[in-house]
């Protein structure tokens, strides 16, 4: 007779723990003296940070990468990165299916939850999909920065490129050319538009990368309008992050303009591509061209707003998503309005999609209030600058308003555990309330009326 075992990870726990066992490998690897350039080894919460900050695909780090990482422990990080941006369930099934080892139930449920997906179908075909592409457009965006590096550090040029490449893709925000981001290249056209590309290829999501190419060779063998040919969620995101990107781009333009510390001092041309960066590396990418902590707080204000919705589901960027914020508004919307159905481009949102925006901006929101408050309680800084550093650890972002480095050893505990839980804690919670089957109560507690509001 079979024993059932008496302990078994549920899918959800499973992928937390995928992360954070990365985590702990991670940072016993960059904890020893062969990781640093200096050949002595970092003290612990740091290489601890720099693991978490990786996996996560944040961008915080307590100590310059560039200066502090020798060539191995940049592998590492990169390593870190590339799984951070994955999921290391999607990597270990796509090394899984090159083996040719068959995939079972278990794991295409873990598949399935890693990604959100509403089926257990093509689990196989869509994570070879998601390698091919990620590799594909890594390699590209490669190709492309070597134009730059290359000339500029020679053969170490080809690196840098890999390593940009990669972490701008999977939204990291780590660099290894510089220890203040990219203030020296803020009006390099083609290292901001190629970055900026990246960032918003990983940020879209991967099943809208494929519905997209759907409609294109549908559209070619039959004429017609591509958009109109979308699913509901491409609809969604695409509308979403052009007008994130374009009206966060306008609004930091607007209150940039004389600011010399920032682009008052830029030309017209530069000042576009600039207020267009920010906007966009704000979707949880961590890359800065301009400092931080000199934005206006009305600029500062709407980056924060940006970092905290960040990119699209089933992608690399982190945040709570673009969808979230789109079926919330929908919602509230559709109450003031006096509406029974809840509807966007003319399709009925489910009550699911709508219990799941408020389960992920609920726990998402507690995230950022706890680590606010217990950032502040530990750190000496001005309160701007304390809800930048959580709302940038929540969101997964990595920008900072120069506090990363000046955290104590409390300090940077909390802002490993908020990168951490903003990274899972609203999957895991969506996932929670993804339940494929529930019970069915015989008895319904009597309902009764509340005042709201």
């Amino acid at each position: 007779m079979n024993k059932k075992p008496k302990f078994l990870l549920s899918t959800t726990q499973v992928i937390l723990m995928s992360f954070l066992f990365a985590i702990l490998i991670g940072s016993l690897l960059l904890s020893l003296p062969i990781s640093t350039k200096s050949g002595k080894a970092v003290p612990y919460i740091d290489a601890l940070f720099t693991a978490t900050t990786s996996t996560c695909v944040t961008g915080l780090v307590t100590l310059p990468t560039v200066s502090t990482w020798n060539g191995f422990g940049q592998a590492v990080i990169l390593i870190l990165i590339q799984i951070g941006g994955l999921g290391i369930i999607t990597v270990m099934a796509g090394l899984a299916s090159a083996m040719h080892k068959k995939m079972s139930i278990r794991d295409n449920q873990l598949i399935q939850d890693a990604f959100n997906l509403n089926s257990l179908s093509g689990l196989t075909k869509f994570v070879k999909q998601v390698i091919f592409g990620t590799l594909t457009v890594e390699a590209i965006g490669a190709l492309l920065f070597m134009i730059v590096f290359v000339p500029e550090f020679g053969v170490k040029g080809i690196w840098i490129s890999v390593f940009h490449s990669i972490s701008s893709f999977c939204n990291a925000g780590i660099d290894i050319f510089s220890e203040t981001s990219l203030y020296a290249y803020a009006t390099n056209p083609l290292l901001n538009a190629v970055t900026s590309a990246l960032i918003v290829l990983g940020g879209l999501g991967y099943i809208v990368w494929w519905d997209l190419l759907r409609v294109l060779k549908d559209v070619k063998k039959r004429k017609g309008k591509c958009f109109s040919r979308l699913t509901l969620h491409s609809k969604i995101v695409l509308s979403a992050t052009a007008i994130l990107i374009l009206g966060g781009a306008a609004l930091i333009f607007l209150f940039e303009y004389n600011n010399p510390l920032t682009i008052g001092n830029a030309s017209l041309f530069d000042k576009i591509q600039i207020s267009l960066f920010q906007s966009i590396t704000t979707r949880t990418a961590g890359f800065a061209s301009i400092p931080q902590e000199h934005l206006t707080n009305a600029s500062a204000i709407v980056c924060l707003l940006m970092m905290f919705i960040g990119g699209s589901p089933i992608g690399t960027a982190g945040g709570v998503k673009t969808v979230t914020m789109v079926v919330l508004f929908a919602t509230g919307f559709a109450m003031i309005r006096n509406k029974n159905e809840i509807t966007l481009f003319q399709r009925r949102l489910s009550a699911g999609a709508v219990r799941k925006a408020i389960a992920v901006m609920t726990m998402s929101f507690l995230i950022l209030f706890v680590s606010t408050v217990a950032l502040s309680a530990v750190t000496e800084a001005d309160a701007l600058d304390i809800f930048y550093e959580t709302v940038s650890a929540t969101a997964t972002v990595g920008l900072t308003r120069n506090l990363t480095p000046m955290l104590g050893f409390w300090g940077k505990v909390i802002v490993i555990f908020t990168m951490y839980f903003g990274r899972v804690g609203p999957i895991s919670l969506a996932l929670a309330f993804a339940s494929k089957k529930e019970k069915t109560n015989v008895i319904k507690n009597p309902t009764e009326e509340i005042s709201v509001g």
